[in-house]
């Protein structure tokens, strides 16, 4: 795991390209807290911060081939770079490290932009060419690893994180109001999409060449989740799902340093530990969060896994005033608006890991949206059909959306049933799945001066989507799931952006291709998909501790706009200010104040659900104006201890007049 990041800029001040990347390179030291280094051409640099997971010895970068035309910088693993290794050394080619960052160039240099549909990994990387100049980026499949980058007359732009880019001379940071929009509504940007002008981010699946002023994007591997349906029996599509899923958690051990778990104790976590733990080399540690507020706590189902597996545990207990102190450090690190608080407590989590000297943990991501493991999948299923059931059906189909909810007791079945009615034919074409949710989305969408139609850029990504169309609704439901809340905010502000904040790597097991193309192939073919993952749960039936299998989905939540209710950070006068709310690009003060007010002055019991998701996306965005587009230290957070230890440094500069390291 690693950060990268760089630039294309002929007209950068001569000279400069080293103090430049230096210091972009400073600025997200903390994804690669072991070491750093940098190629620098004329107008040109690649450089990379480095977590040693694999070959921590002879790994560093940028690296490059024995003729020293083809550079790299690759941030993320690749799970399968043994089987790769072995097939390139049979068409003759020879290796000088046994990192998975040789794999990868070697692979490119060998196929091209072919090799990465035979990638099983989590990656971005950049490669340039120094005979031709050309510049190539690509991301993996589901997007597990970020890739920003800015495209702008004269000058590219690269990087694993946004804030790089505060160190590239001229550059200022602005949001731009139709992203706020789309992510109000949505959740998450859209996959190619930031909060802020200019900067974009290379989609998932894609890769991306420049040559010249010439660029090409294309995918090289689009989602396919209509996969053919299996034809063997119920057992024989357990023992599918079961060594899929085991050969996925070994390819994920692959590793020189130790690998831990996160658990939460649902069953996505635990059938992870439970095979980790049987093949792991050594006693597996797990991790987990428990909170003050029981509410929210589930160290029971926690604890229970750790005793039937025997793993060496380590939680912490996290409370209100925690995530309100660490509010803004956390927020700097996802760089987006958030619509809730749970990513804090990750913060805090990878930061104990850390502490404790693991860098690499194995969590359940990708499990729901693979799997149909939400209520929305049982809610899209239930609407298709809401005309063809009776009134006893349909209450009886309602009751098994969301147990564990009061609003959906049996007090509120009557407004239920009137409401899913009206919401059983599409109004916004192609989201059907989500027109519910998006509801939430709609209001959080007043908060900005002009929203126009908040899901106009998401209604045309579904449109110009090759074979969107032919899916089913339950399919179009699954893709937007990978599309929107998986990869925009669970693997990234949540997952991936809060791990690495204190140099850990996540690795996500069920989001091997292998596994979601198992998933495809037997989802609603021995079930009526009411039944919550029964495929999973039937697959690890007496492996796991009856209660894991037993339990109701509980989804990860912490507490919301009632932490800065109680305890009042100083932050706060960000959105209960409207002076101060008048300075966000695109915000309507007016509303965004009576919202605040309302949130801060009423009980928390009365405060609706879209109430709370608007006020946390609001304080975000506050927070992160503060912290990008004014750029004032005060709400920066606590910041990284981290230290830039550069090993490798390459200077082919015309101007250069010594090259340094070469190791």
């Amino acid at each position: 795991m690693c950060g990268l990041a760089g630039f294309l800029a002929p007209a950068l001040e001569a000279g400069a390209e080293c103090q430049v990347i230096t210091s972009m390179l400073s600025l997200i030291r903390h994804r690669g807290p072991d070491e750093a280094g940098y190629c620098v051409d004329d107008g040109a640099a690649l450089g990379a911060v480095r977590l040693s997971i694999v070959d921590p010895a002879s790994g560093a970068q940028p690296m490059t081939d024995p003729t020293n035309r083809h550079w790299i910088c690759f941030n993320g693993e690749l799970y399968n770079h043994v089987e790769l290794r072995q097939e390139l050394r049979a068409l003759g080619r020879t290796f000088r490290t046994h990192s998975d960052t040789e794999v990868v160039l070697r692979a490119w240099i060998e196929w091209g932009p072919r090799c990465l549909t035979r990638f099983n990994g989590a990656f971005s990387f950049v490669i340039r060419d120094a005979l031709t100049g050309d510049l190539h980026l690509a991301r993996d499949r589901y997007g597990k690893r970020p890739l920003f980058y800015i495209d702008r007359p004269g000058e590219f732009l690269f990087a694993s994180e946004m804030k790089a880019f505060q160190a590239f001379p001229g550059f200022r940071f602005e949001l731009a109001p139709r992203e706020l929009a789309s992510i109000f509504s949505v959740w998450t940007p859209l996959p190619d999409r930031t909060p802020f002008k200019v900067i974009r981010q290379l989609a998932p699946g894609h890769v991306l060449t420049l040559r010249g002023e010439h660029r090409q994007l294309r995918a090289y591997e689009q989602l396919r989740l209509n996969a053919a349906p299996f034809t063997g029996s119920a057992a024989e599509a357990q023992d599918l799902v079961h060594e899929t899923l085991r050969r996925s958690v070994e390819l994920r051990l692959r590793s020189d340093v130790e690998v831990g778990v996160y658990l939460s104790g649902g069953l996505d976590s635990s059938i992870v530990t439970g095979l980790a733990a049987d093949l792991s080399p050594h006693e597996l540690r797990t991790f987990s969060v428990e909170f003050e507020e029981r509410d929210f706590d589930e160290s029971g189902s926690q604890r229970a896994v750790v005793e039937h597996f025997g793993t060496r545990h380590t939680s912490i207990v996290v409370s209100g005033a925690d995530i309100a102190d660490n509010f803004p450090a956390a927020v700097r690190h996802a760089e987006v608006p958030a619509f809730r608080t749970a990513f804090v407590p990750m913060y805090l989590l990878s930061r104990q890991v850390r502490e404790e000297g693991v860098k690499t943990v194995l969590s359940g991501e990708g499990a729901d949206e693979a799997f149909l493991g939400y209520s929305l999948f049982r809610e899209t299923l239930l609407r298709v059909n809401w005309n063809d059931l009776s009134d006893g059906e349909r209450r009886d189909r309602i009751a098994l959306l969301h147990p564990e909810l009061a609003h959906f007791s049996p007090a509120h079945r009557s407004h239920l049933t009137g409401l899913f009615g009206q919401f059983a034919t599409e109004r916004l074409p192609g989201l059907f799945s989500h027109e519910l949710r998006y509801q939430n989305g709609r209001f959080a969408a007043r908060l900005l001066q002009d929203a126009a139609e908040p899901f106009a850029d998401l209604m045309t990504l579904v449109r110009d989507t090759a074979g969107y169309a032919a899916l089913s609704p339950t399919q179009k439901a699954q893709w937007l799931e990978f599309k929107t809340l998986l990869v925009g905010y669970l693997l990234s502000t949540q997952g991936e952006r809060m791990s690495l904040a204190h140099g850990v790597e996540n690795r996500c097991p069920f989001l091997d291709p292998d596994v979601v193309r198992a998933a495809a192939s037997v989802n609603l073919r021995f079930n009526d998909g009411f039944e919550e993952k029964a495929i999973l749960k039937r697959a690890f039936h007496g492996e796991l501790p009856e209660s894991v299998l037993a339990r109701r989905k509980q989804p990860y939540r912490a507490p919301g706009s009632a932490v800065f209710k109680e305890h009042r950070p100083d932050y706060l006068d960000l959105v209960l200010s409207r002076a101060e709310l008048a300075k966000i690009d695109g915000i309507n003060p007016v509303f965004a104040e009576r919202l605040a007010t309302k949130v801060m002055t009423t009980p928390v019991a009365e405060i609706s659900t879209k109430e709370d998701q608007a006020f946390v996306l609001l304080l975000t965005t506050a927070v992160l104006n503060q912290q990008f587009v004014a750029n004032r230290e005060a709400y920066m957070g606590t910041p990284s201890d981290a230290v830039l230890k550069l090993r490798r440094t390459v200077d082919h500069r015309r101007t250069a007049l010594t090259t340094g390291g070469g190791r």
